[in-house]
């Protein structure tokens, strides 16, 4: 047994080989869209990676559909619409943004399921307003910073096969929730959904998030190695997104590079690796399967639960 548990572990030229002849159906002009700020992903990895984890999801999806076709003939009813739901977890700045986006892609060119929606988790933080009124701003990304009942009743009405189901949306420029705005679900084929905590259990809840996922991933790598991609990106933010007027993070615009590695590494110790260690991490485990990235940014093991 591995130091993952009861995980079989592929290194990257082993999980590229389950590829088999699926093609890839990605350009590089696409690839650039898809990447986050400073993620180094290359087509390469798409191929070695990313191709054989979607076939895999393919297959599973498949299963669920043909399990939901002899449930309904079994049953004498026609068999409802429910999407494959698709939970990725992980630490902030370890790249799961990224990879939502490139599986929403690249899931969304299969035959059997064309109709591939990504939520964010995000959209269902708690209001500033709320956060300030809680004492919770300085725990904001922690699991009690989010309106967890919101988002288990939104999943529950999307798994249920109910149409145009509102996910509130945010904006990482205002660092807040953005009023009255939403974007719509409408019985996808498949539903990703991306969060810190989208892992998390607790006992003051009978019903978890997870419940409702058919299949989960956890993006995992070295803690020190996260710390250096978030202040990478904080200084590449630094002289972008913190420029504009309406930026929560307008006051870090003008200082000196130390200064600004100073404050990036302070918010990373007093809560990002705080919440990683409390709340992100414990829940590794749980996922079905764990992207292990190395310094590079590169996957370099893939460990998938056992049957």
């Amino acid at each position: 047994m591995n130091a993952y548990g009861n995980f079989n572990e592929f290194d990257r030229a082993r999980w590229a080989g389950l590829r088999s002849r699926t093609p890839l159906l990605l350009s590089e002009e696409e690839l650039e869209r898809i990447k986050g700020l400073n993620d180094k992903i290359s087509l390469r990895e798409v191929e070695d990676i990313y191709i054989p984890l979607t076939r895999l999801i393919n297959l599973k999806v498949r299963a669920a559909q043909y399990l939901g076709e002899v449930t309904g003939a079994f049953l004498g009813c026609e068999p409802v619409n429910k999407p494959f739901i698709i939970g990725i977890a992980g630490s902030v700045a370890v790249g799961k943004s990224t990879v939502a986006r490139l599986l929403k892609t690249l899931l969304s060119r299969w035959e059997h399921h064309p109709k591939v929606d990504l939520v964010t988790t995000d959209g269902f933080l708690y209001p500033t307003r709320v956060l300030e009124e809680k004492g919770l701003m300085g725990r904001k990304g922690f699991p009690e910073s989010y309106d967890t009942k919101r988002l288990i009743d939104f999943l529950a009405k999307v798994r249920a096969g109910e149409r145009n189901v509102q996910a509130p949306l945010y904006s990482h420029v205002t660092y807040d929730v953005l009023p009255d705005k939403f974007e719509t679900i409408d019985c996808p084929d498949i539903l990703i959904v991306e969060g810190i905590n989208v892992l998390q259990v607790s006992k003051r809840q009978p019903v978890f998030v997870s419940d409702y996922f058919d299949f989960s991933l956890y993006i995992d790598a070295d803690a020190e190695d996260i710390r250096s991609w978030y202040v990478d990106r904080f200084l590449l933010l630094q002289q972008t997104a913190f420029r504009e007027p309406l930026s929560y993070f307008h006051r870090y615009a003008d200082l000196t590079e130390t200064e600004a590695v100073e404050r990036a590494s302070d918010i990373w110790e007093t809560i990002n690796l705080l919440n990683l260690n409390e709340n992100i991490l414990p829940t590794r485990r749980r996922a079905d399967l764990i992207l292990r990235k190395g310094r590079d940014h590169q996957i370099h093991q893939v460990y998938l639960r056992e049957i």
